[in-house]
């Protein structure tokens, strides 16, 4: 490729996506493809990192912009800023990832006070070169040189209402040069300078306000979000203009090779005649469907329909494609994969399988688990006799409650304080990110289902509805007025249906989804739930890591085997000693005497007993990893705060306190610890507590018996928790066995059960080869891993500096939403490959949070890791996701 930082449409392919960015990329391969796109050139992401890293553009980068330029000029025939016929080009951002973050579009650059003229004599429209040079100072003035849109919006409103025009169609000549006018007067007195007339400095202006935006707040927000790094910089496309706004035999649109909403076949999207392309994005105009297009140029509409065939044919995927007619002819100017919501992702995969475009290991990478996720949300039941306050175009499915927020500072800060937020806009733009991020669900008085709003929100898998025509929305005034007169003010509750698209007043009653009782009952169903049953079927043949669940109790076993769980990597005992069951376990900390402790652990058997009876009835014949005993026992005494002001003020009223609470406070006081989570817990009350081990083990081997007494398969295995030696574990495992076969002995049938460990500390990570030979298994406990090797307590950072930490960019992602790979990451490969060097049989699992996050788990399957276990509810998006890690699919990169 030719040049430094910049290069021709002609030098590229779209695998160039990290140098030319997404948008540069997918316009050279279109060239490539010889389909119809106005020429141009692309500065390459190199020239921003240059930028970034300097605060200059490279000094080469003036002279190859100028080369290519005319390169640029020599094959349209026109020059940019030319009196009569001028060259025009946009400019636009192009990063390797869609990020909606990104400077807006300037089109129309090129215009002065003199090409305009000679664009109007050279078209024979006079109305169309003003309109463009209104278009240009607006843009420009916004995105380059830094001045507040609304003055730009409220001189176009106030002449639109002195006209009585419904929208800019209806400005004339007249109007529209007055508006360049006052345009230009507002850049002059907002910057202090005239609006450029050098077509060249208004370029390089344009290009220098791409590279400032990829570090703009909107930008930073959104790659916070989707975990796009802060150095890949963009890319910037310099294309010819061709004008959707030259009249009525001209127009613009955006075409989806599939719909986007549902997944269905067949050609989906807008088109707006006499505009251009932000009028679409942006929503300032409701367009027509673009089957409207046939009607109106049947021509036009025929060639658009094969090169989306063409385009789907030749990347395989959904495609989204931007296009223009200018008088008649029809131009490409842009296209990539299309962003699709969750229920359509599974459906266009199934389809494109079925098809014969793709390979299972392809549609395993263009569905992930989040995805997944969404589809199993709630639903609004029958709204019965409930009127709608709004209807609009179902731009984005799902459900949603919320307290109606009109302003985005507004959203995000009461979503920040955990409330439920529906944001309700005209229109949004790039500006109004952080306010769709904060909520559930966004309401738009304008715009398509290929708007700002629509596309954003699928992208998001928000619940959107768009052009809800009938909704008067008073943004200053903070309320909304349905049609019926009913009025919403700021703050009020109101119900978002983005399948139906429909806004109600009142929060509306939810029910299951479809997918949701797919997994619950395993009735299939057409649509999106047989979709998602032939990936999770597709899932289960192809994945290395078994999935398993954390489950303390039968119903919670029972619901999880339903979900897809192989076993249960995780039943915390420590769970089935709350609520009626406290008081015994009370007794056993208040206890005296040998006899008192006996009496107590008594008491506790039978319960237990029953409890691993019914839990290894409902995963009979798959593994049930039971763990020890694990939290401080003051846990399950009152708060020492509580109790001792309760025993002070008794005292101060004259009173003399019960013995009993008396001695609870005693107990409190010796068992209180300054840092519980690093104190007397997991394997030390194993080892402190006489008699807990022993009942413990004998109620898990007397619950063995009474299953294969019963007929049954159980298959329970015991889990130490907290070793950081192998000591530890050598002196509990020793009583494991000892109380299993005196079980065995007692009811004449063997009971074995493997011993295994958690690695939960450093140090057992550290010295896993040395226990290892020692242990059946090892299940990493990647939540107390996380705190001890961060050195950090969960609660409490979450609730001080990590948002913090993570708003400055300190941390990409908390460390407890996703496995730290350099970090707690090593200890984790470090122990696998010690712990199956000294013992190659050894079963190793993951029972943290992060069994169940998508990164972590393609994490665990690199570096050689059994099973997972996690909470019922995300069963089934990990398992997909293992399916995707077996795939070799990357969990990050694909979520963007």
């Amino acid at each position: 490729m030719a040049g430094a930082y910049v290069y021709d449409f002609s030098e590229g392919s779209r695998e160039q996506a990290a140098l030319l960015g997404g948008k540069g990329a997918n316009l050279a391969e279109m060239t490539r493809l010889g389909l119809p796109v106005p020429p141009g050139f692309t500065i390459g992401t190199d020239a921003c990192r240059v930028f970034l890293r300097t605060g200059a553009p490279p000094a080469e980068l003036e002279g190859e912009i100028a080369d290519h330029l005319a390169r640029l000029e020599a094959s349209i025939g026109r020059s940019l800023g030319r009196p009569d016929d001028p060259l025009l080009v946009s400019v636009r951002s192009g990063a390797r990832f869609s990020m909606p973050g990104m400077m807006d579009t300037i089109l129309d650059v090129g215009l002065n006070d003199a090409s305009v003229l000679g664009l109007a004599k050279a078209r024979g429209r006079e109305r169309f070169a003003w309109d463009s040079y209104r278009r240009l100072v607006q843009m420009y003035g916004t995105t380059v040189l830094g001045v507040n849109p609304a003055r730009f919006e409220d001189v176009l409103t106030r002449r639109r209402l002195r006209l009585g025009a419904a929208d800019d169609l209806g400005l004339d000549v007249r109007e529209l040069t007055g508006i360049v006018d006052e345009f230009r007067a507002i850049v002059r007195e907002d910057t202090g300078e005239e609006f450029p007339q050098d077509p060249r400095e208004q370029l390089a202006g344009a290009v220098l306000a791409v590279f400032r935006s990829w570090n703009g707040e909107r930008a930073r927000v959104y790659r916070r979000r989707e975990h796009i790094p802060d150095d890949l910089g963009t890319a910037v496309t310099v294309q010819a203009m061709v004008f959707g706004n030259s009249g009525p035999d001209s127009g613009t649109g955006v075409a989806f090779t599939r719909d986007p909403g549902t997944g269905r076949a067949g050609v989906y999207g807008d088109y707006l005649p006499d505009a251009q392309g932000e009028d679409v994005v942006s929503g300032v105009r409701d367009a027509l469907p673009l089957q409207a297009l046939e009607g109106l140029d049947p021509a036009a509409y025929a060639r658009l329909t094969e090169y989306l065939r063409q385009l789907e044919s030749h990347y395989r995927d959904l495609c989204d494609v931007e296009f223009t007619i200018e008088r008649g002819r029809l131009w490409i100017l842009q296209t990539r994969v299309g962003k699709r919501t969750a229920e359509a992702a599974f459906r266009i995969g199934c389809a494109l399988v079925d098809e014969g475009t793709i390979t299972w290991s392809e549609a395993l990478s263009r569905v992930d688990g989040g995805q997944l996720d969404q589809l199993t949300f709630p639903r609004f039941d029958a709204h019965g006799d409930a009127a709608p306050l709004a209807h609009g175009i179902p731009a984005s499915p799902g459900a949603a409650v919320g307290a109606v927020v009109f302003e985005v500072a507004e959203a995000t800060r009461r979503a920040a304080a955990g409330e439920r937020v529906v944001l309700v806009r005209h229109e949004t733009s790039p500006d109004d990110l952080p306010g769709m991020i904060a909520a559930e669900a966004v309401v738009t008085g304008r715009g398509g289902k290929t708007s700002h709003a629509a596309v954003v929100a699928r992208g998001m898998g928000k619940v959107c509805v768009c052009g809800a025509a009938d909704l008067d929305i008073d943004i200053e005034g903070g309320r909304c007025t349905g049609a019926d007169g009913t009025v919403v003010e700021a703050g009020d509750v109101v119900s978002v249906d983005g399948t139906a698209g429909t806004v109600y007043v009142g929060a509306l009653p939810l029910v299951p989804s479809a997918v949701t009782r797919y997994l619950e009952t395993g009735a299939r169903s057409a649509g999106v739930v047989e979709a998602v049953a032939r990936f999770l079927d597709r899932a289960d043949q192809v994945r290395r890591l078994q999935v398993m669940a954390n489950a303390d109790t039968a119903e919670d076993a029972a619901r999880a085997r339903r979900f897809g769980a192989r076993g249960i990597g995780l039943c915390r005992t420590e769970h089935m000693f709350l609520g009626a069951r406290r008081p015994l376990v009370e007794d056993l900390i208040l206890a005296r005497t040998d006899a008192d402790r006996r009496h107590a652990l008594d008491a506790l058997l039978p319960l237990q007993r029953e409890d691993f009876t019914d839990i290894l009835a409902a995963m009979d014949g798959l593994p049930v990893t039971i763990r020890l005993l694990d939290p401080p026992l003051h846990e399950f005494l009152p708060d020492h705060t509580d109790s001792a002001v309760r025993l002070a003020r008794m005292r101060a009223m004259g009173r003399e306190p019960a013995p009993h609470d008396v001695h609870v406070h005693e107990a409190i006081e010796r068992l209180h610890e300054a840092n519980p989570m690093l104190g007397l817990r997991g394997v030390r009350l194993a080892l402190t507590v006489p008699g807990l081990v022993a009942t413990q083990v004998r109620a898990i081997g007397e619950a063995v018996v009474a299953r294969l007494r019963a007929g049954g398969d159980p298959r329970a295995e015991i889990m130490i928790p907290l070793v950081a030696t192998v000591e530890e574990l050598r002196v509990v495992r020793e009583e494991v066995e000892r109380v299993l076969d005196e079980v065995g002995r007692a009811a004449g049938l063997p009971v074995r059960c493997p011993v295994g460990t958690m690695i939960e500390l450093p140090r057992a990570a550290l010295t896993a080869g040395s226990i290892a030979p020692t242990a059946d298994f090892f299940s990493f406990g990647t939540n107390d891993l996380t705190q001890t090797t961060w050195g950090l307590s969960r609660d409490d950072a979450e609730a001080s500096f990590l948002a913090a930490y993570l708003e400055r960019g300190i941390l990409a992602v908390s460390p407890f939403e996703s496995i730290d790979r350099d970090g707690v990451g090593r200890l984790v490969r470090l122990a696998v490959d010690e712990g199956r060097r000294a013992r190659p049989d050894l079963r190793i699992g993951v029972c943290g949070e992060h069994a169940g996050d998508p990164a972590s788990i393609h994490f665990f399957h690199e570096v050689g890791v059994d099973y997972l276990s996690c909470s019922p509810f995300r069963l089934p998006s990990a398992r997909l996701e293992a399916a995707r890690a077996a795939a070799g699919t990357d969990a990050e990169a694909d979520s963007r």
